[in-house]
C-alpha cells in the first residue's frame, strides 16, 4: 500500500435516518470522547488503583458501564488513534506507526471517519488535545496555513498538539495555523539534525529541569529536552505546566458555545504521556510523583468537563466515553521518579506487559460508557470490544448509513456499549511488534522471525520466535504458554488471523 492510504470516500454518501431517532432508539444530543494517553487498565481507582484516586472517572463508571475486556487496536499511540477514527486496523497501513512531529497527515481527506459521520448527522465536531496523526502533505511550513489536517477529515474545529509533548514542534495548532506565532520569529523543525548551535539536552544537561533516561536529548523547551530539533516560534511555545488547563479550558469553551445544539467532542488529553509535568496544583495529589499526579490531573479535566455539562443541564442526554490509547509505561524516557515511586501500584492491573507489548497489558485498557438516558447505572461488562468499533456503533446509534466498504474492521457492538448485552466481538486483533488474535478468552501471539528483545522501556514486549497461546480464563497474566499442548488451536487461530490480516474476511 502507498504511504498515504486512501480510505473509502464520502462520495458514496452518508444517508441520514432523519429526525432525532436512530435505528436503535433516540440518539444522544451530545457525544463526548475522553481519550487518555498511556493510561493502563489499573490506573483508575474504579479499576482497582489505590495509590491514586479518580473520583470523576469513578462517578462515570458508577453511572454507566465499565468494561473489563475492552481494547485499543495497538500498543502504541498513532496506530490506536488511527483505528479509533477510521474503524480500520492500522496494520493495513504501513505508515500508521508512531510518527515524528513533522509527518504528513495519515488519514486521507474525504475518508469516512468517526467525525465525518457525526458531522453529516448534524453534530458540531471538535478535536482538542493530542493529535499525532500527521499534518499537511510533504514538508510542513509551520508559518503558513497547515493543510490538510483535522478539518479535512470531519472536524469543524480543532485545537491540537501536533504530535506529543516530547516531540517538537512544541506549539498548539488552532484549526490551520500555529497559535500565537510571531511572523518575525518563524518556526523551523527538523528530525534529521540540528538547525543551529543552540544548546540541546545532550550538550547542556545542566540546563534541564528533567533529565532524559534514554533518548529525548535534543532541543530544549521549558527546561525539558525533546525528540527532534526546533528553532524560532518563541511566542507560540506551550507551557508544559499549564497544558492540561489550556486544553481543558478549550474543551469547556466548545461545550458552552455549542450547548444549544448537537455536538461531538473528542478530547485527547496528554497528561500521563512523557514528559509528565502536571500543574503545581497537583504536586501532592499522590505519593507516586509526576506520573501519579498526572493521572489525578486527567481526572480533574474530566471533572471540569462533566461540571460544565451538568451546569448547563445537558447531562441526561450526553453520551460520555472514557478510554486510553494504549497500556501504561513507567519509564518512557525521562527521570521523573515514576519507577522508584510506583510502590504497590499495578498500572496495567492483573495483565502482563504494557505499552509496546503483545501481552494483554498493551491494549486492554479502561473503557467506560455513560449515558443516563439509556444506560443502566453500575453495570460491569466482560464483552470483548475494540475502540475501532465506535465508528460503526455510533453510526448506527445516530442513524447514519455507511457505504458497504467503509470502516472495514469496525463492528457494530452498540448493544454491548449500551449495557444491553455482555456479548461483543468474536475475534479481535491486537497489534504490537507482532499481531495477536483474541478469540473468546483464548489469545494467540504470532511468532516473529529473528531474535526479538524481551524488554522494551521496562515492559515485556511479548515477542518470541515461537508461537504463544494463552487461556485468559485461567491465566489472565499470560504466564503459561499452551501452544505446544494445543497445536490444533494454534493452527486454527493462525489461519483466522491471516485471513483477517489479508482482508479475506
Amino acid at each position: 500500500m502507498e504511504r498515504r492510504h486512501v480510505l473509502t470516500s464520502l462520495a458514496g454518501g452518508l444517508a441520514s435516518a432523519g429526525g432525532l431517532l436512530a435505528a436503535n432508539g433516540r440518539r444522544p444530543k451530545r457525544i463526548v470522547l475522553l481519550y487518555a494517553d498511556d493510561v493502563g487498565y489499573g490506573d483508575f481507582s474504579c479499576y482497582g488503583a489505590q495509590r491514586v484516586r479518580t473520583p470523576n472517572i469513578d462517578r462515570l463508571a458508577a453511572g454507566g458501564v465499565r468494561f473489563t475486556d475492552a481494547h485499543c487496536s495497538a500498543a502504541t499511540c498513532t496506530p490506536s488513534r488511527f483505528s479509533l477514527l477510521t474503524g480500520t486496523y492500522s496494520f493495513r497501513v504501513p505508515a500508521a506507526k508512531v510518527l515524528p512531529g513533522d509527518a504528513s497527515l495519515l488519514i486521507e481527506p474525504g475518508s469516512v471517519t468517526l467525525p465525518s459521520i457525526l458531522k453529516r448527522q448534524g453534530y458540531r465536531t471538535s478535536v482538542v488535545g493530542k493529535w499525532h496523526l500527521g499534518l499537511g502533505r510533504g514538508p510542513i511550513d509551520w508559518n503558513k496555513e497547515i493543510r490538510p489536517g483535522p478539518l479535512d477529515i470531519g472536524f469543524d474545529e480543532s485545537f491540537i498538539i501536533p504530535a506529543t509533548g516530547d516531540r517538537v514542534p512544541c506549539v498548539y495548532v488552532e484549526d490551520r495555523r500555529v497559535r500565537g506565532l510571531d511572523p518575525a520569529d518563524p518556526i523551523q523543525v527538523s528530525y534529521r539534525g540540528p538547525l543551529d548551535d543552540s544548546p540541546t539536552g545532550k550538550t547542556h544537561p545542566e540546563l534541564l529541569r528533567m533529565t532524559p533516561s534514554h533518548g529525548h536529548d535534543m532541543t530544549i523547551v521549558n527546561g525539558i529536552s525533546r525528540i527532534g530539533y526546533m528553532t524560532g516560534g518563541k511566542s507560540a511555545l506551550w507551557n508544559d505546566d499549564e497544558m492540561a488547563d489550556t486544553l481543558t479550558n478549550r474543551a469547556v469553551s466548545f461545550i458552552e458555545a455549542n450547548r444549544a445544539r448537537d455536538f461531538f467532542l473528542y478530547f485527547a488529553s496528554h497528561d500521563i504521556h512523557v514528559p509528565r509535568v502536571p500543574n503545581r496544583r497537583f504536586r501532592d495529589a499522590t505519593v507516586m510523583g509526576p506520573r501519579g499526579n498526572a493521572i489525578a490531573e486527567f481526572d480533574w479535566s474530566v471533572g471540569r468537563i462533566l461540571e460544565t455539562i451538568d451546569r448547563h443541564g445537558l447531562r441526561n442526554d450526553t453520551l460520555v466515553i472514557v478510554s486510553s490509547d494504549n497500556g501504561a509505561v513507567i519509564d518512557d524516557g525521562y527521570n521523573d521518579e515514576a519507577v522508584p515511586l510506583l510502590g504497590s501500584h499495578r498500572p496495567n492491573g492483573p495483565f502482563r506487559g504494557g505499552k509496546y507489548s503483545n501481552f494483554e497489558g498493551g491494549t486492554r485498557v479502561p473503557f467506560i460508557v455513560n449515558w443516563p438516558a439509556r444506560i443502566r447505572r453500575g453495570s460491569v461488562s466482560s464483552a470483548l470490544v475494540g475502540q475501532l468499533d465506535l465508528v460503526r456503533s455510533l453510526a448506527d446509534l445516530t442513524g447514519a448509513k455507511l457505504p458497504a466498504d467503509a470502516v472495514p474492521d469496525s463492528e457494530n457492538v452498540l448493544p454491548a456499549l449500551l449495557g444491553e448485552t455482555k456479548s461483543g466481538r468474536k475475534r479481535l486483533v491486537e497489534q504490537a511488534s507482532s499481531l495477536s488474535l483474541r478469540e473468546g478468552d483464548w489469545k494467540y501471539i504470532r511468532p516473529l522471525k529473528g531474535n526479538p528483545s524481551a524488554v522494551n522501556a521496562g515492559n515485556e514486549t511479548g515477542s518470541s520466535t515461537e508461537a504463544q497461546l494463552y487461556d485468559l480464563t485461567s491465566d489472565p497474566g499470560e504466564a503459561k504458554n499452551l501452544a505446544a499442548d494445543d497445536a490444533g488451536r494454534v493452527a486454527r487461530m493462525e489461519s483466522a488471523l491471516e485471513a483477517i490480516r489479508s482482508g479475506r474476511v
